[in-house]
């Protein structure tokens, strides 16, 4: 008896799956691909198939137990069923008492390759859990080979999964929304002209000495059963996968440009893509030299780290070795089904994009992006809850009826600005805004409206500050670095947020409570060609003014050259925004959320300031600060203006 443990196969990445039905017990003889069990996840239920002939031992799960990938379901006797097999199918003749018969030869009908061909999921360029929007065939159906199976759709593309060879379907394994990845079973394929099943030979027996007893006659060894030739491999040697690098967090970044075609020669650190988030450019450099043999994306498409951008032959790439002949197997196995051919990659195959929680195929979310429409706002009706194209259209027409019925005036609720159109006076052009300006529209409204804002006004004498700052101009040439008022307007106001705790806050979204934070990362507002940004300088209670000024400088600099990344631009507590000499004698600057408070900068002028006795001359920096009025008090400002004030007057007071 041979004992072989059955254990869960893949099953696409999910664990802790729930066992709805255990279809064997044990005793049972079970076939090859009997279902032995039925799993059931949030998307799909799937049959767990027996991999050969034998007969149950031992079940190791029940009904209503959870399992994942490699947990161990029944034990099987896989020896003794094939042992029976052979024996009936022989039946020898008794040999006389005086000679016991030797079996010379016992071929095991059981071992017989099946003529059923497994299917499975090709190469997905990387993609994993992608949706089945389509099964084309039915359990009997006949195919012919490259006839579609099942269409397969990403958040980039749809893809037919074609038949490896003509002839029958046997079993499917998927449905229609259903989620599979790389290597996960469709079905198996009854393959046209399989080779029936081989009868075994007749058993040939020969005298034995009187005297003694033969041994007992034992089963030749059972063949294997033929399997599928393995899949090639997609790339060829030398050809290397080019994937969307670190973001910083950001997820669905737009495409705005590809800078390469297939068949391009391109040098290590040349622009192949150009991505835009919300705040930023940024452009995908080539990992190396070589040459573009494809690309899975396009101007327009959403990305996320990980995401595939294509494949490149690199240079000097050795060519893929020649494969090593197989083996001839020790006993020559029974006919077998020919082995499929390698299913075609999908062309435009790309990588899934990350789970939004939002249950919708591609189609159904382009749909929705060209509409405007936000999926969250939309109820599904598919299976499962799943979005359609008709749920979109619908969410449209009610939105367009209460708009016509008055029951909405705007986004807002406020009554729009009427349209005019301006041509009428004059000469026009319609200049299309970066997505950096649109957004940056959008978060000032969202702010403005969200945010109950109060301004306070002050100046700082920076006489003092300015006299130091020019003391050290030549050492600070020395150094390479631009010394400019900004850094100390930072360190003051790092020192400020400590001094004053209550402007270092955010509202927490349930509206019920303060997040308290314990850093100080400082957002500086900065004028681009592209529009406005802001990056943070992190941890600036913690640095010195030369550190200062040298990070400041570089992330200025990124900020005009568009190099900034998301994450250049997260976990601000304070903004800065400074219009330094083009600033008039003051502003209002809006909150930008979820801060709670801003402080701008205007142009610096000299005043006559009394001091007790006199008035003199004094180089007065108007400063302005605006504030949440939901987490910051009109004496919390007042103490951080004057905290802030002080410090800035006498820089001294920043090593206390």
């Amino acid at each position: 008896m041979t004992i072989q443990v059955i254990t869960v196969p893949d099953i696409g990445g999910a664990e802790n799956v729930d066992v709805i039905e255990v279809c064997i017990a044990p005793g049972d003889s079970v076939e090859a691909e009997q279902s032995l069990l039925v799993l059931e996840t949030d998307k799909a239920s799937m049959e767990v198939p027996c991999p050969e002939a034998g007969k149950i031992v031992s079940v190791k799960v029940n009904e209503g137990d959870t399992v994942s990938e490699g947990d161990a379901i029944v034990e099987l006797d896989i020896q003794g069923a094939a042992v029976t097999a052979a024996v009936t199918a022989a039946e020898p003749a008794p040999a006389p008492v005086e000679q016991a018969s030797e079996v010379s030869e016992v071929s095991d009908t059981s071992a017989t390759a099946s003529s059923d061909m497994p299917l499975i999921v090709p190469d997905l360029g990387g993609a994993e859990n992608v949706d089945v929007i389509e099964v084309c065939v039915a359990v009997g159906d006949e195919v012919n080979e490259g006839d579609s199976l099942i269409v397969l759709e990403t958040d980039k593309a749809s893809m037919e999964i074609p038949a490896p060879a003509a002839g029958k379907v046997a079993a499917l394994s998927v449905g229609e929304g259903d989620k599979v990845s790389e290597g996960d079973s469709i079905g198996s394929l009854l393959a046209a002209g399989a080779a029936p099943v081989a009868e075994a030979p007749a058993v040939e027996s020969a005298p034995a000495p009187v005297a003694e007893a033969a041994p007992p006659a034992t089963p030749a060894p059972v063949a294997p059963a033929a399997t599928p030739a393995p899949v090639a491999p997609a790339a060829a040697g030398g050809e290397q996968p080019i994937t969307v690098p670190d973001l910083g967090g950001a997820e669905n970044v737009d495409v705005i440009e590809v800078c390469v075609a297939v068949g391009d020669e391109v040098s290590e650190g040349d622009s192949l893509i150009v991505l835009e988030t919300d705040k930023a450019s940024m452009e995908i450099p080539a990992p190396a030299s070589g040459k573009i043999t494809s690309l899975a994306l396009s101007e327009g498409d959403k990305v996320s780290e990980g995401d595939a951008i294509g494949v490149m032959l690199a240079e000097g790439a050795a060519p893929a070795p020649a494969a090593a002949p197989a083996p001839a197997p020790a006993v020559a196995p029974a006919p077998a089904a020919p082995s499929p051919a390698p299913a075609a990659a999908p062309t435009a195959a790309a990588a899934q994009g990350k789970d939004d929680g939002i249950y919708a195929g591609p189609a159904v979310r382009k749909l929705a992006r060209q509409l405007g429409v936000d999926m969250k706002e939309v109820k599904g009706s598919g299976p499962r809850n799943r979005l359609t194209k008709d749920d979109i259209r619908a969410y449209v027409k009610q939105v367009i009826k209460e708009k016509d019925e008055k029951k909405i005036t705007g986004g807002t609720g406020i009554p729009p600005v009427p349209e005019v159109d301006f041509s009428q006076f004059g000469p026009v052009e319609m200049v299309k805004m970066s997505k950096i300006k649109k957004l940056t529209a959008a978060n000032m409204s969202r702010n403005w409206l969200n945010v109950p804002h109060v301004t306070q006004w002050d100046e700082a004498d920076i006489t003092e500050l300015e006299a130091f700052r020019k003391d050290m101009k030549a050492e600070a040439e020395k150094r390479g670095t631009k010394l400019t008022p900004l850094p100390f307007l930072l360190k003051a106001a790092a020192a400020a947020l400590r001094a004053e705790p209550s402007f270092n806050v955010s509202m927490h979204a349930d509206g019920e409570h303060i997040v308290q934070k314990d850093y100080v990362h400082i957002g500086i507002a900065a004028d681009t060609p592209n529009g406005l940004v802001v990056p943070v300088l992190r941890d600036v209670d913690k640095k010195g003014l030369w550190q200062i000024a040298d990070e400041v400088n570089v992330l200025i600099k990124k900020a005009r050259d568009g190099k900034l990344t998301p994450k250049d631009m997260q976990g601000g507590c304070f903004t800065i925004s400074s219009l330094g000499a083009m600033g008039g004698n003051g502003f209002t600057p809006i909150v930008n959320a979820p801060e709670v408070a801003i402080m701008g900068v205007s142009k610096a002028q000299v005043k006559p300031v009394w001091n007790g006795k006199e008035f003199e001359p004094r180089n007065m920096l108007p400063l302005t600060v605006s504030y949440d009025h939901r987490a910051i008090n009109g004496a919390d400002c007042g103490r951080f203006f004057t905290y802030l004030v002080g410090a800035i007057a006498d820089i001294r007071r920043l090593l206390l």
